[in-house]
């Protein structure tokens, strides 16, 4: 008797692997931790409850999802359904050869208002936007930390971390300049993160930049950008005071 083929895995089949793990009372407390009430940041989005090494696992099987599929579930209103796209689509790009990274990367920048939360911003753009712009010109960045969308304003920030890895700190710092006047509390923190990284690679450069900008920048963002230095450093930056 003939082997008969195995079954193809396919967008129903990976739908209801994440329904099979969906946990109601996880799903509402995701809802607050992620701020889904009217008028919140994250007003409309809907979770089931699942985690994210949960995700991850069944993201893995589904890697071969063609785009098409992958923009389907992309477009969902639930949360998880969203990041586990998104996670396949970062497989995908890290594993394809130029041409599939450039689809994915076009791909990416057509669907920013499907990248609508900050974790699914940062699983994604520095692996995509980040890595695909190491070696290219990022005058899109400018652009997009321009929007009137805070999506794509994450987006430009915390895809530098594909930069500062590579000890390239030019444009983390450019971006940061640029955002310093948001008044969103995730491009705060977004901004003092990717400062804080920028530092680990040269705490000289991530001083000079505090040194120029400390009165302007919202003071979360500082905090987050100066986490890692002594105590006694802490103090004197929040005070406005540098060493010479």
């Amino acid at each position: 008797m003939p082997d008969r083929a195995k079954p193809t895995l396919g967008l129903k089949e990976l739908k209801n692997e994440l329904a099979a793990k969906a946990d109601p009372d996880r799903a509402r407390n995701l809802a607050w931790f992620f701020k889904t009430a009217k008028g919140q940041y994250g007003h409309g989005d809907r979770f089931i409850g699942i985690t994210v090494p949960v995700q991850r696992q069944i993201a893995r099987r589904y890697r071969h999802l063609p785009l098409d599929e992958i923009a389907r579930l992309l477009g969902s209103r639930i949360h998880e359904h969203r990041f586990t796209s998104l996670e396949i689509l970062v497989d995908q790009y890290e594993s394809g050869d130029a041409d599939t990274k450039r689809a994915i990367f076009d791909f990416y920048l057509k669907n920013t208002s499907r990248v609508n939360n900050w974790d699914l911003v940062d699983t994604s753009a520095p692996y995509i936007v980040g890595d695909y712009l190491l070696s290219r010109r990022r005058d899109v960045l400018v652009r997009l930390a321009k929007s009137d969308i805070l999506w794509e304003r994450r987006v430009a920030i915390v895809a530098t971390q594909a930069f500062i890895r590579k000890g390239d700190l030019k444009e983390t710092f450019a971006i940061a300049a640029l955002l310093l006047g948001d008044e969103h509390d995730l491009i705060h923190k977004a901004t003092g993160w990717m400062l804080r990284e920028a530092g680990k690679r040269s705490e000289p450069a991530l001083l000079d930049f505090l040194r120029q900008h400390h009165s302007a920048m919202p003071r979360t963002a500082l905090r987050y950008a100066i986490e890692r230095l002594p105590d006694s450093d802490r103090k004197c930056i929040l005070a406005g005071v540098f060493s010479s």
